[in-house]
């Protein structure tokens, strides 16, 4: 049993359907049309009910399942449950939110990041991936970093587009904040040019790894 009956939740969620965004999410390979700000004032209203995000998440309704994510308790889920969860989950934005709102935050986030890094979807794959960038940042102990760009040297550049961006942020962080592994980390992006002509808005940092390390380490210098 829930506190909220899933049939509300979803009429309210259709209530909240724009098509005009859902074309412009849908070229993003989103396929819902609710505005994430108020679908974000919707899980405030209901706060964290565990059961209620596992019933929203088996509708399969991408709206649903970004809901199901923020009223989600990390630790509630086991190791197969966010296992399942991010192989069904083939929407871009469910990934994300799935790997940044509830794994990261789970008791099983380091195993999982090892197997998903193995694993041969290039997918699941992304958010181990995405897993070992967030320790690269914050807490690289026992990481084998000179390894790390080992593999990012050889698999980057035919590797899937998820994948190959994964590997990327990667590679950005480790030349961002190991300065002993940054010339090798720029020399990789230099030479394997992934995502060197990606278009950039003004005044945003291109994702192309050596001018993405060169611009943070600039801020940094100089704050």
């Amino acid at each position: 049993m829930t506190d909220v009956a899933v049939d509300d939740v979803m009429a309210e969620l259709a209530a909240l359907e724009d098509p005009r965004m859902r074309e412009a999410n849908e070229r993003r390979g989103d396929d819902h049309g609710v505005n994430l700000g108020q679908l974000r004032a919707v899980a405030k209203r209901l706060k964290t009910q565990p059961e209620l995000a596992r019933a929203l998440w088996r509708t399969e309704d991408t709206a649903a399942r970004l809901l199901a994510v923020l009223v989600s308790r990390p630790k509630a889920y086991a190791w197969d449950e966010l296992d399942a969860m991010l192989r069904e989950a083939r929407s871009p934005k469910v990934h994300d939110w799935l790997v940044s709102y509830v794994v990261r935050k789970s008791r099983h986030v380091e195993d999982l990041r090892l197997a998903w890094l193995e694993d041969a979807d290039p997918v699941v794959a992304s958010a181990g991936w995405a897993l070992t960038t967030d320790r690269v940042a914050k807490k690289p102990e026992g990481l084998d970093l000179g390894g790390l760009l080992d593999v990012i040297e050889a698999e980057m550049k035919d590797a899937p587009d998820r994948l190959q961006w994964a590997m990327n942020h990667c590679l950005a962080q480790i030349g961002i904040e190991h300065p002993d592994h940054r010339a090798r980390a720029v020399a990789i992006g230099e030479r394997l040019r992934v995502l060197e002509d990606y278009p950039t808005p003004p005044n945003c940092t291109s994702p192309y790894a050596p001018v993405w390390i060169a611009e943070i380490v600039r801020r940094r210098s100089a704050s």
